[in-house]
């Protein structure tokens, strides 16, 4: 009986080490495929992460200037003010500013 079982594994081919190797290239092309359409969501997100909070800061802007008569002169004094939960964050790849009432984005924003 143990010669049966070695008489059927002697038919038994495994993979040879090409074979191994192209199957790893073929995952690292396809690895680095995904993760370059990935980064391309990502700066889609940055931006539309960046003309959400520019247009909250208008509105909050435009909101100060109906309640007081005055722009505001950046995005932390409407927060103080109580017309922004938070201030737009800067580590995002853009910036929102208030220059004489008119708020400005520069980075990321498409709008």
């Amino acid at each position: 009986m143990l010669e049966r079982l070695r008489a059927a594994r002697a038919n038994e081919d495994g993979f040879t080490l090409i074979e191994l190797l192209i199957v790893v290239v073929i995952l690292g092309v396809l690895a680095g495929v995904v993760v370059f359409a990935v980064q391309a969501f990502n700066g889609d997100g940055k931006a539309a992460a960046c003309n959400a909070d520019w247009k909250s800061v208008e509105t909050a802007n435009e909101a100060f200037y109906a309640k007081t008569g005055g722009y505001a002169a950046s995005p932390a004094a409407l927060k103080t003010a109580g017309y922004l939960k938070d201030e737009p964050s800067t580590g995002n790849g853009y910036t929102i500013a208030i220059t004489a009432g008119v708020v400005t984005a520069t980075g990321a924003c498409t709008h």
